[in-house]
């Protein structure tokens, strides 16, 4: 018996097995720089401890998507080490702060199974809970990816689609962010003067910039998260694969959006909660990512007046400008669209 993982295949998989993974991570301030400096995020909350303390935090938090691909890089090894693509994302909470020194750790249940008509793939839902130290939850969320199968011949057991959410209520919303001291926000240090109540329902922003993923970046960042699915770095095996290349792991392109909306959403300073997303088309090095954003709905937060959240969707492209909102038309998406985030911010009011 072969002692190394070759990872699990869709057999493996069954409806309420539970996989706890290795290997608990204590993040830290290097985490931090080297996340910023892949992505150039300047969100005031997540860079500076004076700022986050001041507004009523201990110090500043990581930045959720770093969480959040912490936490998912652990699931890699037993849920997607041969996955195809990760195709969504639902019910997505961030429950709890995490600072530098947070030792994080991930168990999964597997929720749902679908063969492909195909045979040779299969679809698996899993509902990740990220833990700190003191088995405390910080983030849940349900993802599920597409898997190759051993063989082609299934069983009734292979189909249990799972139903989820279509969003996280806004009664569910904050758990990870401390009351803060709407005084004492600054808005010139923050980049913003736009609060809350400044964005209205429909209100569509181009964030202007774009980024070029750089081929040390993506794989960079990956490693980062201890990611090791196969598509993303081996070059050898990738080249006689379908795009001939490696692929950018998905949550490259939602932390490339995510900084890139800083551009018009710079006190958005917390994502609480993802509804929703989908990775529509493949991402490569050398491609340019833009992004836009609309807000979907305002909403104050149940006795709380100090934050309000904005339901926003962030459409991502590749080598595409976003001046003309690249959106859904018919059955698919515009040409150049890689990413559709549905997700909840918390913006000072």
């Amino acid at each position: 018996m072969s002692k190394a993982n070759s990872g699990n295949f869709f057999e493996n998989f069954r409806v309420g097995q539970v996989l706890r993974h290795a290997t608990p991570r204590t993040v830290t301030a290097g985490d931090v720089a080297l996340y910023t400096a892949l992505y150039g995020a300047r969100f005031a909350v997540q860079s500076s401890d004076a700022f986050a303390r001041a507004i009523g935090y201990k110090c500043a938090p990581l930045d959720d998507l770093l969480v959040f691909h912490i936490v998912f890089g652990k699931t890699v090894a037993d849920i997607s080490l041969n996955a195809l693509a990760n195709l969504g994302y639902a019910d997505c909470r961030f429950a709890q702060p995490v600072y530098p020194g947070d030792t994080l750790s991930a168990v999964s249940e597997v929720i749902g199974l679908k063969r492909n008509s195909n045979g040779r793939t299969g679809i698996v839902w899993v509902r990740t809970t990220g833990f700190n130290q003191k088995g405390c939850e910080v983030l849940g969320y349900v993802r599920w990816v597409m898997v190759r199968a051993r063989g082609a011949r299934g069983s009734a057991r292979d189909r249990v689609i799972p139903e989820l959410p279509a969003n996280v209520p806004v009664s569910e919303l904050g758990a990870a962010c401390p009351v803060i001291d709407a005084s004492a926000w600054d808005g010139d240090l923050a980049g913003s003067a736009h609060r809350w109540g400044d964005y209205a329902v429909g209100e569509k922003i181009d964030h202007v910039d774009g980024m070029t993923v750089e081929e040390a970046e993506h794989a960079l960042a990956t490693r980062l998260y201890q990611n090791t699915a196969k598509v993303h770095f081996n070059q050898f095996t990738e080249k006689s694969g379908r795009f001939k290349r490696r692929l950018v792991y998905g949550g490259h392109a939602i932390s490339l959006a995510r900084a890139l909306s800083f551009n018009g959403l710079a006190n958005a300073f917390h994502i609480a909660a993802i509804n929703g997303g989908r990775h529509v088309a493949p991402l490569f090095a050398g491609d340019t990512v833009f992004a836009w954003s609309q807000v979907l709905e305002a909403a104050e937060l149940p006795g709380r007046d100090d934050v309000g959240a904005l339901r926003l969707r962030t459409i991502a492209t590749r080598d595409r400008p976003c001046t003309d909102y690249p959106d859904p038309a018919g059955d698919g998406h515009d040409d150049g669209v890689i990413l559709d985030l549905d997700y909840w911010a918390l913006v000072v009011r």
